[in-house]
């Protein structure tokens, strides 16, 4: 995976955290596309009047993850489906372990896209679904100076209480963001097992730490 991508992959998630706290009950009863233009366009005001967002805070990106855009992913769905067979052969706690290194390695990969926010504008395609339907996917470009980066995400309806729109995948420029991480995984657990595999991400996260 390019360095690239990976700048992308932190616009776009950096673009799901904005007022999400403050929209939760609209988002029980907006259809999915609504959902992420709203969110899109609230967080790109927030970041672009926010010096120290866009200067890579990585004590406020994980802040606004942990707050703002965790509510709204299914990250165990996520992470279960980059983990492929192996999520079943975890223990619970594995399975924590996986959860948790999972999530930094993601927040780590976008901190250094917060300093490429600047006339980005959210542009929506057509959503194709029908009202009744309980997972569908959005396509979207974020749109500035440069080239159109392509946006998709794939949604859930939650029932109940907290019901809504709950994203549990991602496409940056036609890559599907827990296929990118699923061979890799297989890779790991096959060599190492599971547990080499947390050992791996741990290690991982350590050392993209010390470079932020």
């Amino acid at each position: 995976m390019s360095f690239r991508y990976f700048k992308q992959l932190g616009v776009v998630l950096m673009l799901l955290g904005g007022a999400l706290s403050a929209g939760s009950v609209r988002a029980q009863d907006e259809a999915a596309d609504v959902f992420i233009k709203r969110m899109s366009t609230e967080v790109l005001d927030v970041i672009k009047a926010d010096k120290s967002m866009r200067g890579a805070d990585i004590a406020k990106v994980v802040a606004l993850v942990d707050t703002r855009i965790m509510p709204h992913v299914d990250f165990q769905r996520m992470t279960a489906s980059a983990i492929g067979p192996g999520w079943r052969q975890a223990t619970p706690e594995q399975q924590k372990r996986l959860q948790e290194e999972f999530k930094i390695l993601l927040v780590r990969t976008y901190a250094g896209a917060l300093s490429q926010i600047s006339d980005q504008v959210i542009a929506m395609k057509p959503l194709r679904a029908a009202p009744e339907d309980k997972e569908v996917v959005v396509r979207s470009e974020v749109r500035g100076s440069g080239e159109p980066i392509q946006l998709d995400y794939r949604l859930e309806k939650t029932p109940g209480q907290g019901s809504g729109w709950r994203i549990f995948n991602i496409n940056v420029m036609g890559v599907w963001l827990v296929e990118t991480y699923k061979s890799q995984f297989a890779q790991e657990i096959n060599a190492k097992g599971v547990d080499g595999l947390i050992e791996s991400l741990a290690a991982r996260n350590k050392t993209n730490s010390k470079k932020n």
